[in-house]
């Protein structure tokens, strides 16, 4: 890809290029590499200097773009590559970045995705319930199907080969979090899996849930707060 002159390619006031679809180009400042705006994940610098994550991009001012993971971005504020390529971005070296950044995006990027399955649910766009799954999965109804972390390994199975036989794909994603924070943020209880039945809201889920997972690894699928989970045991009880 071309690249272009540096004066065009730090914050948001710059001239951007378009993909296709018309969504914005933005560079990661620690990259280099472009990538759509929704594909990476924007810095706000504060009235009081303070550098915060703005993942839904909605802070007025300036900001810079990121588009690496959690560790490359822990690794390169340690080395103070971070705090230097945000004084360019930003164009001042009065700034002060938070030593929890990298905790604080991970967070803001779960909330992201699990309000997003809110609102999804409260539009009708959502199932949950291992049987309500299964029927419209070999139905060819379901058009996305997540599982919380803590799913036992045979209703994964189960729900998984039910997707296949109506036309899915080969397996359901695999949450990061377990079933507790499901049902919260869904206002159920003992949600375990999740179907999305819209493709449109299946493709805004999955999105969202592409964000977090690239920021926080795909290595072993856990963000920090999902570490500590006990393994499941192989049958799910009373699975939701």
């Amino acid at each position: 890809m071309r690249e272009l002159p540096n004066e065009t390619l730090s914050g948001d006031k710059a001239p951007s290029r378009k993909r296709e679809g018309n969504e914005p180009e933005r560079k990661c400042i620690l990259s280099g590499e472009h990538a759509g705006r929704g594909d990476l994940i924007r810095l706000a610098l504060g009235p009081d200097g303070q550098v915060a994550p703005d993942v839904r991009a909605r802070a007025p001012g300036r900001g810079a773009w990121i588009g690496v993971d959690r560790a490359t971005l822990e690794a390169a504020q340690a080395k103070g590559k971070l705090k230097g390529a945000l004084m360019r971005s930003f164009k001042t070296n009065s700034l002060a970045i938070p030593d929890d950044l990298a905790q604080r995006i991970e967070e803001a990027l779960k909330k992201a995705v699990l309000d997003r399955l809110g609102l999804e649910a409260r539009a009708g766009n959502l199932l949950s319930g291992s049987e309500k799954i299964e029927v419209a999965a070999r139905r060819g109804e379901v058009r996305l199907l997540l599982h919380a972390f803590d799913a036992g390994e045979d209703g994964k199975r189960k729900l998984d080969q039910a997707w296949r036989m109506g036309d899915g794909e080969a397996a359901g994603l695999v949450f990061p979090e377990p079933r507790p924070i499901l049902s919260m943020a869904l206002g159920r209880q003992n949600v375990v899996h999740v179907a999305l039945i819209d493709a449109a809201a299946a493709a805004r889920v999955r999105h969202a849930y592409n964000r977090w997972r690239a920021f926080i690894g795909t290595n072993d699928g856990l963000s920090a707060g999902s570490a500590s989970v006990p393994e499941a045991s192989a049958v799910d009880v009373n699975e939701g």
